[in-house]
């Protein structure tokens, strides 16, 4: 049993969701020692977005806000890769270009593709985003398939099961009030009991009634599996045509998205996400308007997803302790950047539980 800084112990742990910001927060407290950890999840490891989004990192696309914890999480990204043992299929470095397009058949000249390695439709012009300085990708599901194995092999355990609620009692000290929460309950009346208590469910973790964390919304996108006849490396923002990304990865796979969904409160269950046959086609027939090598690429159908990305009113991620309920802590709201915020999320978290502070990302701007 591990002492917290303010000298109360750290026993058992419950973490309630196994995407990538919950496996993070489990891996980053078991290096710290604390191992009595139990992710709970209706579906298993990375049960939605977290399976299903792009794996697009860039260092210093969030000025504002989220600079500090994107820098960092940029530099854990590639810190990880080489802990966790992962090859290049999970994580490169590559370059990413704005790829400006008319809609319409005509191949530019040469002179207009110097900088765009496989776009050669319709292209008016491009801008360099990044290179491999500032450019990387992780294929999400692998990165944290492999850090819930490290996490498990010191001591993280992962339960199937619904969060229906979490646990809250009543204490008295020193003659005030006060409320702390002691577990959760599962959709089957089972009891988890815990000392802490993290909710990282995504979209749904306004969904618990017996604790205020603000509404939560998600907003869908789908995404398209290509596979064209050779491994391309760059990543391309499109202007025109619907603005669609496109993220090659290294194990050939060519991911393809675009088009969300207004936001909205999320009713659908995780692992029951809707995938719309007609939103798939579109993202496949635009990719087939923008490259040619896209076009005659094979569509992995049994690939192609939706998900739901986490979104807060005011656009930031919670991360951090619930106010007035002792051992109850929140991370999620990253959006479309809680593949790249996951690692220095995890450890900002884990730290914040052991020694009562953080060590390299002020969690201030993100206080539930």
């Amino acid at each position: 049993m591990i002492a917290s800084a303010s000298g109360s112990s750290i026993g058992q742990v419950v973490i309630c969701g196994a995407g990538v910001i919950g496996t993070s927060i489990a891996y980053h407290l078991a290096k710290l020692g604390v191992t009595s950890v139990t992710v709970i999840d209706p579906v298993g490891l990375a049960p939605a977005a977290s399976g299903k989004a792009g794996g697009f990192l860039a260092l210093d696309w969030n000025p504002g806000p989220l600079d500090e914890l994107s820098r960092r999480s940029f530099y854990l990204h590639e810190t990880l890769a080489e802990e966790l043992n992962l090859d290049e299929t999970c994580y490169r470095r590559l370059s990413c270009e704005a790829v400006m397009i008319d809609g319409s058949s005509t191949r530019p000249s040469q002179k207009k593709l110097h900088n765009v390695q496989w776009a050669d439709i319709g292209v008016l012009g491009s801008q360099c985003m990044g290179t491999t300085e500032t450019i990387a990708q992780t294929h999400p599901r692998t990165f944290v398939e492999a850090m819930w194995k490290e996490a498990e092999r010191m001591g993280c355990s992962l339960r199937l099961g619904t969060v229906k609620d979490v646990v809250i009692d009543d204490i008295i000290d020193e003659s005030k009030h006060k409320k702390k929460c002691s577990g959760v309950i599962l959709n089957d009346g089972d009891q988890v009991t815990a000392d802490v208590v993290i909710v990282a469910m995504g979209p749904w973790s306004s969904n618990l009634p017996s604790i205020d964390i603000p509404t939560m919304y998600g907003q869908k996108y789908h995404s398209a599996i290509l596979r064209p006849e050779r491994i391309l490396n760059q990543a391309v923002f499109f202007q025109g045509l619907g603005d669609p990304e496109v993220y090659p990865r290294p194990d050939g796979d060519v991911y393809v998205c675009g088009f969300p969904d207004p936001p909205t409160i999320v009713t659908e269950k995780p692992g029951q996400v809707e995938v719309r046959p007609d939103a798939v086609d579109r993202l496949i027939d635009v990719a087939g308007k923008v490259s040619s090598e896209l076009a005659s690429a094979e569509v992995s159908r049994e690939k192609c997803s939706s998900c739901y990305l986490p979104i807060v009113g005011n656009g930031l991620p919670l991360i951090g302790p619930m106010p007035n309920l002792q051992g109850a802590y929140v991370a999620t709201g990253h959006s479309c950047w809680g593949i790249l915020n996951a690692p220095a999320t995890g450890e900002a978290m884990a730290e914040l539980i052991v020694n009562g502070k953080t060590t390299h990302v002020d969690l201030t701007n993100f206080k539930p």
